[in-house]
């Protein structure tokens, strides 16, 4: 004979009632949310540590794109300043800039104007037909 035991608590030949199968499955089903959720959380930690990194190396570029830019405006006073004594290439450069930042401050103003007010106007406007449409019909 066997001395074996399993670790379910199940005797060999022994049936098991409908009662003690659905407390066995309730326990196993609980054991895997809770394994998945500590998956889960592993998984989302990892990805946060992804994304804060991420988001730093965009940063970075977005620092380093504003240093080439200011080389540019550099450059492009140095080059001026051949034709032009330096603080007039400056003064142009720098209007040339506000102009630039002035039509785009003026084309996203325009932008956020269409998006606002912040809520889903068609969607709300089709929801209200259609609610509309129910109550006619219901009437008839």
């Amino acid at each position: 004979m066997s001395t074996m035991q399993r670790t379910d608590g199940h005797r060999p030949g022994s049936e098991r009632s409908v009662g003690e199968l659905v407390a066995l499955a309730t326990a196993q089903v609980s054991q895997l949310v809770r394994e998945e959720m500590q998956l889960a959380k592993m998984e989302m930690a990892e990805k946060g540590r992804r994304a804060g990194l991420g988001g730093g190396l965009l940063g970075g570029a977005a620092m380093m794109t504003l240093f080439a830019v200011g080389a540019g405006v550099t450059a492009a006073i140095a080059g001026l300043s051949v034709v032009w004594p330096v603080w007039l290439s400056a003064l142009v450069v720098m209007a040339a800039l506000f102009v630039v930042a002035g039509l785009m401050a003026y084309l996203g103003r325009e932008e956020v104007r269409r998006a606002t007010p912040a809520k889903p106007e068609r969607a709300i406007r089709g929801v209200h037909d259609d609610l509309e449409e129910i109550r006619t019909r219901v009437r008839r």
